[in-house]
């Protein structure tokens, strides 16, 4: 856990060693009293041998660097290993804190002044955020204090640890002893200088319907930027932020993972120096940030979480995924499997009624559907997107019995009835805005600029918070509403609240002001499931897990581009936390016909939800609907809380056509499920192999898929060449023929061991090569995919 070691008692020269299950993070004081980091990575016995061997504190400075005093001339902290970075005193490179004095100078040297050890997150000297959320259940805490060397202004630097999911958190309190204020112009959570020998940093990229892309670039003396200025965590850039070698791949190689429990603009930025070093820094974005404190007053940062993993970014992700599960998610759903739901917008979009939402539900209860969620429209004059957000009164002409009258009526149907809001947002034509236009946020007498035709509320107006608890709360109250899906469907343009005097604290102040009314409101329903949303993985991050155990990933639906989507998602994020819908085919993304398994098993790797029109399938897709649900609701404990690995992420293979498999096994290791998927079919190419991991090498295992059958009509005008008589494709005897006779697909069954599966692999049916076809052989075609499932086998002879 938590160690520390006493070099020099008379100096308080003092190493701290933080532990984990298999992580160390070390760092000393030194005697200027300057915390310099040591070590971050796989653990190791330090001791003060380690010490002494890692401080490494030249003896002469090098050449055009500034030495930190007189006293300490051969200290210079541009080529020191730094645990907190200011302006001022030598080190050029990223600060971390950055503050404007009273006297106008921005410089700030910050030296130790004591240390305090918390053992267990109960204890009452435990320091909690206040208005931020925070992990919660961490082992042991440490405050390391430092004082300003020449005003009274301190630092406490909060480290907690997670033992077990190889996890510790960081942030940083800023207090102000000062007489007057000061201005705060940066305060970023964390600050950790690394080797920089063959080190890159991976991103997550994207726009709406394109997120979690993943980038890699090599850090130099170049800066390397990530960051949000959207008001949200943003699907520009997810705050995930990972640093791995150069020989770092999904099963080998070092690897430090970041992210930050916040919704709002953050910044995170890795760049070398001169001398071998690299540092990475994470927190608030200071774009167009400025926030005061007064005498006496106390400003948080929110937490970082960081990880290292010595064995490939499966392990980094595990550790993220666990830490997750254990210390993000909480209340009723924190260990509850999700159900399966049904919602109406791709569906019927604006355009529904009770009687339309009814037959809808009557068909999801058939297939198995356990909860169904009526989107927006229900509202107001809400027959479009550009009116009657805000209101929230129940529209009578579609709902005559209102909320309370369809949940009654859903729920006699045997499913749970869940909701659309957008609780943050405001139209201009709506009755909210026209009796407090004051209440948006908007800069007066400027031409405003407007995204989905709507404007934010002021959530830093306690009156505007208060208005929007209460009206939540009278709906939630109203009727048996089991879930929440809460959107935010535009980003902040101009930050302004005619309540404030300082504008450049709008954005961070937004952000405490959404958690307080998340906090209120998940604390008085906590059986409520509350989906996050905002337009898809616009603000997907560890703030809203903190509220809500699950996001809704992307508005995309297109089977390939949800795997490629939810790849991204992996390296950070557990699959027990991805909302991920079937939808109809052609997509209404992307316009891609993809057939209804690829669609199936791509959502199945997630939790599993329906986003299509039912009446518009026919019996043999309902059929094979109501089989694939009842699958997925026998494996769903699996998905939600097994072992994920990314088996190929996606990179393109010899034959140029590329693939995404991956696998999750039950932490018993009894059951797998495992996924493969292509973008395009290779011709000539019969040969597959599937090799899984994660499985136990001493057990055995029955190997097998989802039996499935084709519509001939798939073969085009191959059908001519068993055919007595020539049938035109897509003709009414081709289509007559086609419900007559379907083609089956291979199966795979088999029981082989463990350490085949994990070391090895299975060769798999041939894949259609042009040159036949039967039951042996596979239909895979472009954006085909396939589920196996994968069962231990118990010998009862030697029971």
């Amino acid at each position: 856990m938590i160690e520390i070691l006493d070099k020099n008692s008379a100096k308080n020269t003092k190493t701290f060693l933080l532990n984990t299950k298999n992580t160390t993070y070390a760092f000393t004081v030194l005697e200027s009293g300057h915390l310099a980091h040591l070590f971050y990575g796989a653990k190791c016995d330090f001791g003060l041998d380690g010490v002494k061997a890692t401080e490494g504190i030249n003896k002469y400075l090098a050449g055009n660097t500034i030495s930190y005093s007189s006293e300490y001339s051969n200290i210079g902290l541009e080529d020191l290993a730094l645990e907190v970075s200011t302006i001022g005193k030598g080190d050029i490179r990223e600060p971390q804190i950055c503050l404007t004095n009273i006297d106008g100078s921005t410089s700030n040297d910050f030296i130790y002044h004591d240390y305090e050890l918390i053992n267990g997150y109960s204890s009452n000297g435990y320091r909690h955020l206040t208005c931020m959320p925070e992990a919660f259940s961490g082992d042991e805490q440490l405050i390391i204090k430092l004082k300003d060397s020449q005003r009274n202004i301190y630092l406490e630097l909060v480290y907690t640890v997670f033992e077990d999911t190889d996890c510790i958190t960081r942030r940083v309190r800023i207090i102000n002893k000062e007489e007057t204020f000061i201005d705060i112009n940066r305060a970023l959570s964390l600050c950790l200088d690394l080797p920089s020998k063959n080190l890159s940093m991976m991103t997550f990229t994207g726009a709406w319907t394109r997120e979690m892309n993943v980038n890699e670039l090599k850090v130099t003396q170049n800066k390397i930027v990530n960051s949000s200025f959207t008001g949200t965590s943003s699907n520009r850039n997810n705050p995930l932020v990972i640093l791995k070698r150069k020989e770092t791949s999904d099963f080998y190689g070092e690897a430090y993972g970041f992210n930050i429990i916040y919704s709002g603009n953050h910044y995170s930025c890795a760049q070398a120096n001169g001398y071998g070093k690299a540092r990475f820094v994470m927190g608030i974005n200071p774009e167009n940030f400025d926030f005061r404190i007064e005498h006496d007053e106390i400003f948080e940062t929110p937490e970082v979480v960081m990880t290292f993993a010595k064995n490939g970014l499966n392990n980094l992700s595990q550790n993220f995924h666990e830490f997750i599960r254990n210390h993000i998610v909480r209340r009723t759903w924190a260990k509850k499997v999700r159900p399966v739901l049904l919602n109406s917008w791709e569906a019927c979009y604006f355009k529904f009624n009770e009687t339309k939402l009814l037959n809808m539900a009557k068909k999801a209860k058939d297939l198995g559907v356990e909860l169904f969620v009526m989107d927006d429209g229900w509202f107001g004059n809400r027959d479009n997107d550009t009116c009657s957000l805000g209101d929230w009164d129940v529209n009578l002409k579609k709902l005559p019995n209102g909320l309370k009258g369809l949940a009654d009526k859903i729920n006699e149907l045997g499913l749970e009835f869940g909701i659309w809001v957008e609780p943050e947002m405001v139209n201009v034509d709506s009755n909210l805005y026209r009796e407090h236009p004051d209440w948006a946020i908007q800069i007066p007498g400027i031409n405003h600029s407007e995204g989905r035709n709507q404007r934010i509320l002021n959530l830093t107006m306690e009156e505007v918070r208060d208005y929007l608890v209460a009206r939540i709360f009278d709906m939630l109250s109203s009727a048996n509403i089991k879930y929440v899906k809460w959107d935010m469907n535009r980003i902040f343009t101009d930050y302004y609240g005619i309540n404030l005097t300082r504008q450049k604290e709008m954005a961070h102040r937004y952000v405490l002001g959404l958690y307080d009314i998340m906090r209120r409101i998940v604390e008085e329903f906590p059986d409520v499931l509350f989906e996050g949303c905002a337009s898809g993985g616009n603000r997907f991050d560890l703030g809203i897990l903190s509220f809500m155990p699950q996001i809704w990933a992307s508005d995309n639906t297109d089977a390939w581009c949800r795997a490629k989507i939810q790849t991204g998602y992996s390296y950070g994020y557990s699959t027990s936390v991805i909302a991920a819908h079937i939808s109809a085919s052609p997509n209404h993304q992307t316009l891609r016909n993809t057939l209804q398994e690829s669609r199936f098993n791509v959502a199945a790797f997630g939790m599993l939800g329906l986003e299509v029109n039912l009446s518009d399938l026919n019996d043999d897709q309902i059929q094979l609907l109501k089989e694939q649900i009842a699958i997925y609701k026998k494996y769903r404990d699996v998905i939600f809380d097994g072992d994920y690995y990314r088996l190929s992420n996606g990179e393109e293979t010899e034959f140029g056509n590329c693939v995404y498999e991956w696998i999750c096994v039950s932490k018993d290791k009894t059951r797998a499920l495992a996924f493969t998927m292509q973008d395009k079919a290779v011709a000539n190419q019969p040969n597959a192999w599937l090799r899984v991991t994660g499985l136990d090498d001493n057990k055995k295992y029955h190997f097998f898929n989802m039996s499935n059958k084709y519509e001939i009509k798939h073969f085009g005008d191959l059908i001519n060449t068993v055919s007595p008589i020539h049938i035109k494709p897509d003709s009414a005897m081709h289509r007559v023929i086609g419900k007559l006779k379907k083609m089956d697909g291979e199966v795979e069954d088999m029981v082989v061991a463990g350490s085949l599966l994990n070391n090895c692999g299975i060769r798999l049916h041939q894949n259609y090569a042009g040159t036949g076809y039967d039951g042996d052989v596979r239909f895979y075609q472009d954006f085909a995919s396939r589920l196996f499932f994968i069962e231990e086998v118990v010998d009862n002879e030697n029971d």
